[in-house]
Protein backbone atom coordinates (compact mmCIF):
# COMPACT_ATOMS: atom_id res chain seq x y z
CA UNK A 1 0.00 0.00 0.00
CA UNK A 2 1.15 3.54 -0.73
CA UNK A 3 1.63 6.10 2.04
CA UNK A 4 -1.45 7.97 0.78
CA UNK A 5 -3.60 4.82 1.01
CA UNK A 6 -2.33 3.89 4.49
CA UNK A 7 -2.98 7.37 5.85
CA UNK A 8 -6.37 7.77 4.12
CA UNK A 9 -7.62 4.40 5.39
CA UNK A 10 -6.39 5.01 8.94
CA UNK A 11 -7.78 8.55 9.17
CA UNK A 12 -11.14 7.62 7.59
CA UNK A 13 -11.37 4.50 9.81
CA UNK A 14 -11.24 6.77 12.87
CA UNK A 15 -14.00 9.01 11.45
CA UNK A 16 -11.94 11.96 10.16
CA UNK A 17 -11.22 13.54 6.76
CA UNK A 18 -7.67 13.68 5.43
CA UNK A 19 -6.87 17.24 4.31
CA UNK A 20 -3.24 16.81 3.24
CA UNK A 21 -0.01 14.86 3.68
CA UNK A 22 3.35 16.63 3.64
CA UNK A 23 6.82 15.10 3.78
CA UNK A 24 9.48 17.59 4.85
CA UNK A 25 13.25 17.49 4.92
CA UNK A 26 14.60 15.80 8.00
CA UNK A 27 12.02 13.00 7.96
CA UNK A 28 9.02 14.99 9.20
CA UNK A 29 5.68 13.52 8.13
CA UNK A 30 2.88 16.07 8.62
CA UNK A 31 -0.74 14.90 8.42
CA UNK A 32 -3.61 17.41 8.48
CA UNK A 33 -7.05 16.14 9.47
CA UNK A 34 -10.51 17.64 9.80
CA UNK A 35 -13.91 16.54 11.04
CA UNK A 36 -16.17 15.24 8.25
CA UNK A 37 -18.50 17.84 6.80
CA UNK A 38 -22.22 17.24 6.94
CA UNK A 39 -24.27 19.40 4.56
CA UNK A 40 -26.58 21.69 6.56
CA UNK A 41 -30.25 20.82 6.71
CA UNK A 42 -32.55 23.75 6.00
CA UNK A 43 -34.16 25.15 9.12
CA UNK A 44 -31.60 23.60 11.48
CA UNK A 45 -28.82 25.63 13.10
CA UNK A 46 -25.29 24.95 11.84
CA UNK A 47 -22.85 24.09 14.62
CA UNK A 48 -19.25 24.31 13.47
CA UNK A 49 -17.02 21.80 15.22
CA UNK A 50 -13.25 21.76 15.23
CA UNK A 51 -10.48 19.18 15.56
CA UNK A 52 -9.02 19.23 19.09
CA UNK A 53 -5.82 17.91 20.73
CA UNK A 54 -7.49 14.60 21.70
CA UNK A 55 -8.48 13.99 18.06
CA UNK A 56 -4.89 14.57 16.93
CA UNK A 57 -3.50 12.27 19.65
CA UNK A 58 -5.93 9.48 18.70
CA UNK A 59 -4.96 9.68 15.01
CA UNK A 60 -1.23 9.92 15.88
CA UNK A 61 -1.33 6.70 17.92
CA UNK A 62 -3.19 4.78 15.22
CA UNK A 63 -0.96 6.12 12.43
CA UNK A 64 2.24 5.22 14.30
CA UNK A 65 1.01 1.64 14.51
CA UNK A 66 -0.15 1.50 10.85
CA UNK A 67 3.06 3.06 9.50
CA UNK A 68 5.22 0.69 11.55
CA UNK A 69 3.30 -2.36 10.30
CA UNK A 70 3.81 -1.23 6.69
CA UNK A 71 7.46 -0.27 7.25
CA UNK A 72 7.08 3.40 6.25
CA UNK A 73 10.25 5.40 6.96
CA UNK A 74 9.86 8.68 8.86
CA UNK A 75 11.62 10.36 11.79
CA UNK A 76 8.80 12.44 13.26
CA UNK A 77 5.03 12.33 12.85
CA UNK A 78 2.90 15.43 13.31
CA UNK A 79 -0.91 15.35 13.15
CA UNK A 80 -2.72 18.68 13.22
CA UNK A 81 -5.93 20.53 12.38
CA UNK A 82 -6.14 22.57 9.16
CA UNK A 83 -5.87 25.98 10.83
CA UNK A 84 -7.45 29.25 9.70
CA UNK A 85 -5.89 29.09 6.23
CA UNK A 86 -7.25 25.61 5.48
CA UNK A 87 -6.46 24.40 1.95
CA UNK A 88 -9.43 23.68 -0.34
CA UNK A 89 -8.67 20.62 -2.44
CA UNK A 90 -11.93 18.87 -3.34
CA UNK A 91 -15.40 19.83 -4.57
CA UNK A 92 -16.73 19.01 -1.09
CA UNK A 93 -14.36 21.63 0.42
CA UNK A 94 -15.80 24.30 -1.89
CA UNK A 95 -19.37 23.21 -1.06
CA UNK A 96 -18.56 23.38 2.65
CA UNK A 97 -17.14 26.91 2.53
CA UNK A 98 -19.62 28.69 0.23
CA UNK A 99 -20.07 32.21 1.63
CA UNK A 100 -16.62 32.28 3.25
CA UNK A 101 -13.75 34.52 2.15
CA UNK A 102 -11.09 32.53 0.30
CA UNK A 103 -7.74 33.21 -1.38
CA UNK A 104 -7.07 31.68 -4.78
CA UNK A 105 -3.94 31.62 -6.93
CA UNK A 106 -4.34 30.90 -10.64
CA UNK A 107 -1.80 28.80 -12.56
CA UNK A 108 -1.55 31.50 -15.25
CA UNK A 109 -2.02 35.30 -15.08
CA UNK A 110 -5.34 36.78 -16.21
CA UNK A 111 -3.91 38.15 -19.48
CA UNK A 112 -6.46 39.38 -22.05
CA UNK A 113 -9.33 37.88 -20.00
CA UNK A 114 -8.85 40.73 -17.50
CA UNK A 115 -10.43 43.23 -19.99
CA UNK A 116 -8.72 46.07 -18.15
CA UNK A 117 -10.76 45.33 -14.98
CA UNK A 118 -7.70 44.04 -13.10
CA UNK A 119 -4.01 43.82 -13.91
CA UNK A 120 -3.30 41.40 -16.77
CA UNK A 121 -0.42 39.94 -14.69
CA UNK A 122 -2.61 39.23 -11.68
CA UNK A 123 -2.86 35.65 -10.38
CA UNK A 124 -3.94 36.11 -6.73
CA UNK A 125 -7.45 37.03 -5.65
CA UNK A 126 -9.38 37.23 -2.37
CA UNK A 127 -13.16 37.18 -2.34
CA UNK A 128 -16.33 35.56 -1.11
CA UNK A 129 -16.84 32.08 -2.55
CA UNK A 130 -20.13 31.60 -4.42
CA UNK A 131 -21.72 28.65 -6.20
CA UNK A 132 -23.11 29.47 -9.65
CA UNK A 133 -25.22 27.40 -12.02
CA UNK A 134 -23.61 26.97 -15.44
CA UNK A 135 -25.68 27.06 -18.65
CA UNK A 136 -25.50 23.25 -18.94
CA UNK A 137 -26.94 22.85 -15.42
CA UNK A 138 -23.61 21.92 -13.79
CA UNK A 139 -22.22 23.75 -10.76
CA UNK A 140 -19.60 26.41 -11.27
CA UNK A 141 -17.65 28.56 -8.83
CA UNK A 142 -16.75 32.22 -8.53
CA UNK A 143 -15.34 34.66 -6.02
CA UNK A 144 -16.81 38.13 -5.57
CA UNK A 145 -14.97 41.14 -4.16
CA UNK A 146 -14.94 44.92 -4.06
CA UNK A 147 -11.86 47.09 -4.44
CA UNK A 148 -13.25 49.56 -1.88
CA UNK A 149 -10.61 50.57 0.68
CA UNK A 150 -11.20 49.05 4.09
CA UNK A 151 -12.98 51.34 6.55
CA UNK A 152 -10.90 51.84 9.67
CA UNK A 153 -12.58 51.71 13.11
CA UNK A 154 -14.10 55.12 13.95
CA UNK A 155 -13.73 56.43 10.38
CA UNK A 156 -16.76 58.30 9.05
CA UNK A 157 -17.98 57.30 5.61
CA UNK A 158 -20.07 59.70 3.55
CA UNK A 159 -23.49 58.29 2.72
CA UNK A 160 -23.23 60.02 -0.67
CA UNK A 161 -20.06 58.13 -1.62
CA UNK A 162 -20.79 55.60 -4.35
CA UNK A 163 -19.09 52.28 -3.48
CA UNK A 164 -16.92 50.70 -6.18
CA UNK A 165 -18.77 47.96 -8.08
CA UNK A 166 -18.46 44.35 -7.04
CA UNK A 167 -16.24 42.23 -9.25
CA UNK A 168 -16.59 38.52 -9.87
CA UNK A 169 -14.17 35.92 -11.17
CA UNK A 170 -15.43 32.51 -12.26
CA UNK A 171 -12.91 29.68 -12.18
CA UNK A 172 -12.52 25.96 -12.86
CA UNK A 173 -10.52 23.66 -10.57
CA UNK A 174 -7.89 22.97 -13.26
CA UNK A 175 -7.12 26.73 -13.42
CA UNK A 176 -6.16 26.87 -9.73
CA UNK A 177 -2.64 26.48 -8.36
CA UNK A 178 -3.86 26.97 -4.79
CA UNK A 179 -7.10 27.71 -2.94
CA UNK A 180 -7.50 28.17 0.79
CA UNK A 181 -9.62 29.91 3.39
CA UNK A 182 -8.47 33.50 3.91
CA UNK A 183 -6.74 33.70 7.30
CA UNK A 184 -9.08 36.32 8.77
CA UNK A 185 -8.94 36.63 12.53
CA UNK A 186 -12.34 37.53 13.91
CA UNK A 187 -12.57 37.34 17.68
CA UNK A 188 -16.34 36.89 17.49
CA UNK A 189 -15.91 33.64 15.51
CA UNK A 190 -15.31 32.94 11.82
CA UNK A 191 -18.15 34.85 10.14
CA UNK A 192 -16.75 35.08 6.63
CA UNK A 193 -20.15 36.08 5.28
CA UNK A 194 -19.27 39.63 4.26
CA UNK A 195 -17.74 40.69 0.98
CA UNK A 196 -13.97 40.77 0.96
CA UNK A 197 -11.45 43.31 -0.17
CA UNK A 198 -8.79 42.47 -2.71
CA UNK A 199 -5.74 40.68 -1.38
Amino acid sequence: MSLQEIVEQTVAGLGYDLVEIERSAGGLLRITIDLPWVAPVEGQPVSEQFVNVEDCEKVTRQLQFALEVDGVEYKRLEVSSPGIDRPLRHTQDFERFVGHVIDITLKAPMGAAANGQVSANRKKFRGTLERVAAADGSTGWQIVWSDAPEVKPGQKVSKKRVPPPLQALGFAFDELRDARLAPIVNFKGRGGQGRADEA
